[in-house]
């Protein structure tokens, strides 16, 4: 009798543990089923709230700024005419001073700034005789715009060149002057008759263009 009881009791205990155990599994499945939903919500939360998604608005760059408008361009030896009136000429302690005058006649203003180039030379288009104007700084630079039909002057000096002993001076007779308006490559010719030294020495001085006529 022992026996068959002993063997019913074990199968009641094992039937019991095993519906203990679905139990168990049941109960875990629904936590973790439980656990799993937030995870899905905490997941999507930045998407709708990070302030990375606004577009950025770019610095403004100094170099974006509309450029300044251009001035007037420089005036072109084909735009100038020159003159070196003599009848506007002073003399003192042995020089002669004579304005050089450039008067725009093109359509457009148009500006000159800086010193112009003057020589003596043999005719148009013809050879250099001695050495080439030199600078004299009394008068600034200036950057002046010319109208149409307006003129301005740059002082040339010329030194007697019979103040030089004839053998250091080469003495010659000029009829021309070659003269490069600022900051131009073309040249211009005048006729203008002087003493000049063939030989290296210093007979034209030059001032930088000024307002007005000379």
């Amino acid at each position: 009798m022992i026996t068959p009881s002993s063997g019913a009791g074990r199968t009641v205990i094992a039937a019991a543990a095993l519906a203990c155990c679905a139990a168990v599994v049941a109960a875990c499945g629904s936590t973790g089923s439980q656990a799993a939903a937030p995870a899905a919500t905490t997941g999507s939360a930045p998407s709708s709230s990070a302030p990375s998604a606004q577009p950025s608005t770019p610095a403004t760059s100094p170099s974006a700024s509309p450029p300044a408008p251009a001035g007037p361009a420089g005036c072109a030896s084909s735009g100038l005419q020159v003159a070196v009136p003599a009848s506007k000429g002073n003399a003192a302690a042995g020089s002669s001073y004579y304005p050089v005058e450039f008067t725009n006649t093109s359509a457009a203003s148009c500006t000159l700034l800086g010193y112009p180039g003057v020589s003596f030379v043999s005719g148009i288009g013809g050879s250099q005789i001695g050495i080439a104007a030199t600078r004299n700084p009394a008068v600034p630079r200036k950057l002046i715009t010319l109208a149409p039909g307006q003129s301005v002057h740059a002082e040339l000096q010329v030194v007697d060149a019979a103040n030089y002993p004839p053998s250091s001076c080469g003495l010659v007779t000029a009829h021309w002057l070659k003269i490069y308006p600022p900051n131009q490559t073309a040249p211009l010719y005048v006729s203008f008759t002087a003493q000049a030294c063939s030989k290296p020495k210093t007979i034209l001085t030059v001032q930088a263009v000024q307002p007005g006529a000379g």
